[in-house]
């Protein structure tokens, strides 16, 4: 196996375990029986238990549910409203989706963007507050068409409006946004060309607000302003004294990428000052980081930036709104905590203690109250996007049909024997460590020469039951020893499925995030294998083995059996921010594809698929990094042609050969299980879409 910067690049998905020895199992689609597909050993569950072990209602709020018959449902209202995921699956095999792809749950991300504007409108009902709220997207969050468009319908009453940090997504939020009382918040770095285009949604009668972020950028405004003879409105972005919390603190503070500092203020008030344009001046603006855990943080943010505010105010500045950034988090563990995967806040909570922090600086300096703006994109995507995909296959640190050697064992063999009958009565630990030596001899001795195969094997088995039976006891021990607490890792299955963590669950490898992952179906019987997951990418980075836990990081997660010709599908949860757009091409697997969910308004349980996109195909992710599908193809002829010509290959057999390429250049580029041998089961007419 090469590597590349200490990384492993190709070969199995096997982890440097310390005693690396594992047997892997064909995929259960084309095996005729799996040794853990023993129906008599399935335990029943409940729906309740099934909620509580995977945390649906903690993470998930009131969108998920299990039935009675095993299966999860999602309510994309919150209300009794409901849909079998598994009946999105079969509605979607019907339309020619099949895992890997992701559930987009529409009306979830409805209700989202209704949830946020209500809270800020009680908030500043309950509180007297005489400024409004004006939310904007931030698109870089996720710059999908169908996902913008459909935040802007559902905000349109709100005149919720966009934020772009690039030109790319200027461009796009100038044609998509047509509510000329919405905001166009333009932030990031800028060139002529980004100003010019701002000036030109400003020239449209758009309410562009252009943000500054550098001290740089005022005189390029004023230049082209003039030139143009377009009046702009501008913001001032600040870097704050305080700073964030969770995994983007660093990017938040007096050492900020982006912003002015006190003294870079006063510098960009002055040119405006000086160029006549004082009255251009509308709009504070500060960012303390994404995925915000704790409100306290908030809350401080929020008071220093309204003084920033309010001296802008008193210096004579028409001003009039204060932009919060992002930073309103998910809660994706559902501990309700400060941790940095989670929030100790609600959406309502978030939009109150904002409202009343400002009202109470305003009052203090005697200033008008400012229309609130904030960047929330985080919350508003990630709970509609589910990633569905397939368990294949298990890689197992043990041969459970593998029959022992029969006769007199070498004397290592021997000793293994007697650790695993226990003939000595040694506690646990000692057990472990006794079988720990012997292994790492018997290695020793094969590498040596003096070990046969099968002898080896036999010793690495024994090992593994040991383990298996000293993890099995381990409940009964009062204060588990952190050697053995390691057994639950060690022994954890590992299952293939059949997705890329590089391109659809990017953050989860980049940043430790965590996502909720859970089946989606068989939620009626008990989970009794504890495993981790890896993707179908050469890259033993390529995995998931870090799980949402109430008070910790789990590193497995229990998981049913596979079973003989039958699908096991799970679901990655809270995937709609970021992951869409950061995924990359790694192992050339590029997008999934993607099933959009709405509720059908005339049956209770009742839903369609409004559109499906396919993911990407073969040819389509080679031609993005310049190689041409048909030079390929013209490439590989001529090899066929020699063959032939050479009577290597049949003429029949080199066309059968040129076709499977032709049409495999054509195809999806993730794996294709073979079906199970019973039906699909078609989804009733009530609950499938039309």
């Amino acid at each position: 196996m090469s590597t590349l910067n200490g990384r492993a690049v190709a070969g199995a998905h096997f982890r440097a375990f310390p005693f690396p020895v594992f047997a892997l199992y064909p995929a259960p689609t084309y095996r005729d029986a799996v040794s853990s597909n023993n129906t008599s050993s399935i335990q029943a569950w409940s729906p309740q238990e099934a909620e509580d072990y995977y945390g649906f209602r903690r993470w998930g709020a009131n969108h998920f549910t299990v039935d009675n018959s095993g299966c999860l449902c999602v309510h994309p209202m919150g209300d009794q409203r409901q849909i079998r995921i598994l009946d999105i699956i079969e509605e979607a095999a019907q339309m020619g989706i099949t895992p890997p792809f992701t559930i987009r749950v529409q009306d979830m991300l409805r209700q989202r963007v209704i949830q946020l504007n209500e809270a800020f409108c009680a908030a500043i009902r309950d509180e007297g507050y005489d400024g409004r709220y004006r939310g904007v997207f931030p698109t870089k969050v996720n710059q999908l068409r169908e996902v913008v468009e459909e935040i802007l319908d559902a905000g349109e009453k709100y005149d919720f409006g966009l934020e772009a940090g690039s030109k790319p997504e200027l461009i796009i939020a100038l044609a998509l946004l047509e509510n000329k009382n919405a905001l166009l918040i333009c932030n990031g770095y800028k060139d002529d060309e980004y100003i010019r285009l701002a000036l030109l949604g400003r020239r449209l009668g758009k309410q562009t607000i252009i943000v500054i972020e550098q001290l740089s950028e005022i005189d390029a405004i004023i230049r082209l302003s003039k030139e143009m003879g377009v009046e702009p409105h501008i913001g001032l972005r600040v870097k704050l004294t305080t700073t964030g919390e969770g995994k983007w603190a660093e990017s938040t503070g007096e050492n900020a990428k982006f912003g002015l500092s006190a003294s870079g203020i006063v510098s960009a008030v002055r040119k405006l000052q000086n160029a006549r344009m004082s009255e251009a001046l509308r709009l504070v603006h500060f960012h303390i980081g994404s995925q915000v855990p704790n409100i306290s943080t908030i809350k401080k943010a929020v008071t220093e930036a309204a003084h920033y505010y309010c001296e802008l105010a008193r210096l004579g500045f028409p001003m009039g709104m204060l932009d919060v950034g992002g930073g309103l988090g998910v809660d994706y563990d559902g501990s309700r905590s400060n941790y940095e995967s989670s929030m100790n806040y609600s959406m309502e909570v978030y939009a109150r203690d904002i409202i009343a922090n400002v009202k109470t600086v305003c009052e203090q300096h005697g200033v008008e109250t400012p229309d609130i703006i904030s960047e929330s994109g985080r919350a508003l995507v990630a709970p509609h996007s589910i990633l569905i995909f397939e368990a294949v296959d298990r890689i197992s640190r043990e041969v459970e049909d593998a029959t022992p050697l029969r006769g007199k064992l070498q004397p290592i063999g021997e000793q293994m024997k007697d650790i695993y009958k226990n003939k000595s009565h040694l506690d646990s630990l000692e057990r472990f460590h006794d079988a720990k030596q012997k292994k790492e001899e018997a290695n020793s001795l094969f590498n040596l020469g003096y070990l046969h195969l099968d002898e080896r094997a036999e010793v690495d088995r024994l090992f593994w039951l040991i383990c298996r039976e000293i993890r099995n006891k381990l409940p009964a021990i009062g204060e588990i020893p952190d050697e053995l607490a390691e057994l639950e890792k060690l022994l954890a299955e590992q299952y293939v499925c059949n997705f890329s963590v590089f391109q659809s669950l990017l953050d989860h490898w980049a940043l430790d995030q965590l996502f909720p992952i859970a089946p989606i179906h068989r939620l009626n019987e008990k989970p009794t294998v504890p495993a981790t997951l890896v993707d179908i990418t050469c890259d033993s980075d390529g995995k998931v083995s870090a799980f949402i836990d109430l008070e910790d990081i789990k590193s497995t997660l229990n998981l049913h059996p596979l079973q003989a010709h039958k699908h096991y599908y799970l679901g990655a949860f809270l995937v709609g921010a970021y992951q869409d757009i950061m995924g990359d091409l790694h192992n050339l697997f590029g997008r999934v594809s993607e099933a959009h969910v709405f509720l059908e308004d005339d049956e209770e349980d009742g839903f369609y698929i409004e559109e499906t996109i396919n993911g990407s195909t073969t040819d389509r992710i080679l031609g993005m990094i310049q190689y041409d599908a048909d030079d390929l193809c013209r490439m590989l002829k001529r090899q066929i042609d020699r063959a032939t010509r050479a009577d290597e290959v049949r003429p029949r057999e080199g066309v059968a050969m040129l076709e499977m390429y032709e049409k495999l250049i054509r195809s999806k580029t993730y794996l294709v299980p073979a079906a199970p041998d019973d039906k699909r089961r078609r989804g009733s007419r009530k609950s499938a879409g039309k």
